[in-house]
């Protein structure tokens, strides 16, 4: 019996094809998940020397805390995702006219004198989930998208996107977001 010192060879040449075809596979099939932001504008630094801080009637201020059990508080009342958009709405737009933004049980919180001058301050507990928060930012652009697209219909006589730069920049003069964010301590 005779044996042989050589070992028998594989066929590698197709193996980098075969490599690259399964590449390909994986990167046409695969889902690239997409990351949720929030488009907002920081405000501009303060210039030295210059203070820069406005006083804000507490009139103004709608209050809105996520708490560490994601439950969204008014005051000390909680409220649902569904009715966040309607509150913002009316404590923002109601002109100064006196009427209740929200009113529950025995719990009345009073609107904004106009809506140059609303503001809402959101605040989140640390355990607050990413989900819930995003949710009611969602809610909080709802609100002020759909208060300048009637704006702009009333006003303007032009749907929004139809505006040219000078009338949107109008409306978001007639309607601006103004939002203080903090977290809980």
């Amino acid at each position: 019996m005779r044996r042989s010192n050589l070992m028998p060879e594989v066929n590698a040449g197709s193996m980098a094809d075969i490599a690259f075809l399964l590449l390909i596979f994986f990167l046409v099939t695969a889902t690239i998940s997409s990351d949720e932001g929030i488009n907002r504008m920081l405000p501009s630094e303060c210039p030295p020397g210059i203070d820069c801080t406005n006083p804000v009637n507490e009139r103004n201020i709608l209050r809105i805390v996520i708490n560490n059990n994601d439950e969204i508080m008014l005051g000390k009342d909680i409220v649902s995702i569904e009715e966040v958009k309607d509150i913002v709405k009316n404590f923002i737009d109601n002109n100064g006219d006196g009427s209740c933004t929200y009113c529950n049980g025995n719990k009345v919180l009073s609107a904004s004198d106009s809506p140059k001058e609303a503001v809402v301050s959101l605040q989140n507990g640390q355990q607050t989930s990413y989900k819930q928060y995003v949710a009611v930012q969602n809610e909080l652009t709802k609100a002020y998208y759909e208060l300048r697209n009637t704006y702009s219909e009333k006003v303007l006589k032009k749907p929004s996107d139809k505006l040219s730069k000078e009338e949107l920049k109008k409306v978001k003069d007639a309607y601006p977001f103004i939002l203080l964010e903090a977290e809980i301590k």
